[in-house]
């Protein structure tokens, strides 16, 4: 598989989210909104393809009785980085986020992506997977973000485009799963083809 396919595939026809199904906590917990959807997708985006260089350059050297606490280790290291810029730089998506930010620790994407890829393929393989999973992921994340600030609040990106208040189920934890369902029915239509 070349470099262009693996990037592509992970995007729409083995999106992380609406495809693979890895990642659905904060995908549930975050999206109130398109900023919130897109910061945790660019905070995973970070740790996946940092994870990945690191694990794909000493996958070598780490024995295989050891080799999912070492990749635990290396994720959990690139994960408090994240935590410690968001709260620098970001203050308010970090108070936003919460505590979905150390919880990508175990985000099942990041860690598959390293046992699965990146410890089985060249560096540059894993940089172009860890790219395309992420993009993928913060795809999905914004997309949903997106659908519920959008019926939830009648608002994309905070501004506000019809006066009153939305449906509030789309704001509420339930609202979360009606649109993950739908978004993951047409995107299972799309990945099909």
């Amino acid at each position: 598989m070349n470099n262009k396919t693996i990037f592509s595939r992970a995007i729409i026809k083995d999106n992380p989210v609406f495809i693979l199904l890895l990642g659905l906590c904060p995908a549930l917990g975050v999206t109130t909104s398109a900023f919130n959807g897109f910061g945790m997708g660019v905070a995973t985006l970070f740790v996946l393809v940092m994870s990945n260089i690191v694990v794909s350059i000493i996958k070598d050297f780490i024995p295989n009785k050891v080799r999912i606490p070492c990749f635990i280790v290396i994720i959990a290291t690139f994960v408090t980085i994240t935590d410690l810029v968001m709260a620098a730089f970001v203050p308010a998506l970090y108070d936003a986020l919460g505590l979905f930010i150390p919880l990508i620790v175990c985000n099942c994407l990041v860690l598959g992506r390293a046992e699965a890829f990146a410890s089985r393929n060249s560096l540059f393989k894993s940089i172009i997977d860890g790219l395309g999973m992420g993009v993928g992921f913060t795809f999905a994340l914004a997309l949903i973000g997106f659908v519920r600030e959008l019926f939830g609040n009648y608002s994309v990106l905070g501004f506000k485009f019809i006066e009153g208040d939305g449906m509030l189920v789309f704001v509420l934890a339930p609202g979360a799963f009606l649109a993950m369902a739908y978004l993951i029915a047409i995107m299972g239509r799309f990945s099909k083809n």
